[in-house]
């Protein structure tokens, strides 16, 4: 039995971004963006990255380790880049804001059994808080990722 469990928000966080970039099927077309390596974990929540949806691969390059990030020419390309999702790190938890889809995160994340913190849905802000407490929990978010995209690439522009 495990009893030491990854509490660290910073640390859950880095493990939800290279869950989100190593997978190299249905999450394909997402990428980890603006990141923050030196962020320091608030009460409030400091703002750690953002993960982006890009519509054309062909906006997408490969990094060294393998992972999709946005091509330096991306001016050059026509592509449409939505933001789907900010992760903030607190003392002891990650938390992940879908401002994009946000019904479809909260459907997934309660499937998931996913702590949903709050879901504002008034005409400014649209925006469902997932908080992840565990690192096991940076596994289990994925899913809800995958619903989002589903969406995002299913919706007419």
């Amino acid at each position: 039995m495990v009893q030491d469990r990854l509490r660290d928000g910073k640390r859950i966080a880095q493990l939800l971004a290279s869950e989100l970039t190593g997978d190299q099927s249905t999450l394909a077309t997402v990428v980890v963006a603006d990141a923050d390596p030196d962020v320091e974990a608030t009460d409030d929540g400091a703002f750690a990255y953002r993960v982006v949806h890009v519509a054309d691969s062909d906006a997408l390059t490969t990094d060294d380790r393998g992972r999709p990030t946005l091509a330096d020419s991306t001016a050059d390309v026509d592509a449409e880049l939505t933001e789907i999702a900010t992760v903030s790190v607190q003392p002891d938890r990650a938390q992940v804001g879908f401002s994009t889809a946000a019904d479809r995160a909260v459907e997934a994340a309660t499937t998931a059994n996913l702590d949903v913190v709050s879901t504002a849905g008034t005409a400014t802000d649209d925006t469902a808080l997932i908080g992840i407490t565990d690192g096991v929990d940076a596994k289990r978010v994925v899913p809800v990722f995958t619903a989002v995209v589903a969406a995002v690439s299913t919706t007419p522009a």
